[in-house]
């Protein structure tokens, strides 16, 4: 490897090398178990589709991603809202969405959610012109592409943010779910008698030139599994303030008691604005 003309791919394979060399010998590994470990790397590709990606959600199951996330964000504290992995979910051609519309494009029943979030900079300005792609599961802990009753980019929307960094949507309050288990790492979690559940939130990423792309996600407050996450993605910075309205004026025609509604600001890092390569087409 030292031959290797970049000398960032250079001193990643010489690591990686090292620790899995490491990770053998603290072990003791057997050549049986050798074998469970290559076909369990085998499995994980062969269960990867353009509508799921087993990859991902291994990295995600092991904390992996969570770690190489706030590895690179959050400006060493200094911004409020910290950044969460992307998950196996995001789509990247969600409808564009006008402010205030509805992303409830097929029947979901479940309880009405009003969500208005403020983009701002790390002084406090607000951010206009952004791009926010939001995307959660419906109420039964399905996202649309998991599920044949849902219509195609139901509880997708892309949004633009106005002159006061400002963005709303309506929706239906999102669920917990678990994570796909039917694969290797439904086994692994099996294994290791763990719960395979997420706790409900909504997935949010904002994207304009000049600023670090925000990928994040807004975890329902009062749910059971904020503490024993599956995928390690939950911060206190993440948890929201869903709050349930029983009489009142609602903030949007036509919606009816009970209904939640959540407020949000996100604090942009100025930086590169890159989009992540989408896990599912």
């Amino acid at each position: 490897m030292a031959r290797a003309p970049n000398a960032r791919v250079r001193e990643i394979a010489e690591a990686f090398v090292r620790h899995m060399h490491a990770f053998a010998r603290e072990v003791k590994l057997t050549e049986a178990e050798y074998g469970i470990g290559i076909d369990f790397l085998n499995r994980i590709g062969q269960a990867t589709n353009d509508r799921h990606n087993e990859g991902i959600l291994f990295a995600d199951a092991i904390g992996f991603s969570t770690l190489v996330c706030l590895q690179n964000n959050g400006d060493n504290g200094a911004t409020e809202t910290a950044a969460a992995l992307l998950g196996p979910f995001w789509r990247m051609h969600s409808p564009a969405t006008a402010n205030g519309a509805s992303i409830v494009r097929s029947p979901t029943p479940g309880p009405e959610l009003f969500v208005s979030c403020v983009l701002k900079d790390a002084k406090g300005a607000p951010i206009a012109g952004a791009e926010v792609d939001v995307w959660h599961s419906s109420p039964v802990g399905l996202y649309e592409n998991q599920d044949e009753a849902q219509a195609d980019m139901n509880l997708r929307g892309k949004f633009i943010t106005d002159a006061e960094g400002r963005f709303s949507f309506r929706s239906v309050k999102p669920a917990g779910y678990p994570v796909p288990t039917d694969g290797p790492v439904g086994d692994l979690l099996r294994a290791q008698r763990r719960h395979p559940y997420r706790p409900a939130h909504i997935h949010f990423l904002a994207h304009k030139d000049g600023f670090k792309t925000l990928i994040t996600q807004v975890f329902v407050d009062d749910d059971k599994y904020l503490a024993t996450d599956a995928v390690f993605g939950v911060t206190r910075h993440l948890v929201g303030d869903y709050r349930r309205h029983d009489q009142g004026t609602p903030p949007a025609p036509g919606m009816a008691a009970p209904w939640y509604t959540l407020d949000y600001t996100f604090v942009m890092e100025a930086g590169e604005a890159k989009l992540p390569i989408p896990p599912i087409k």
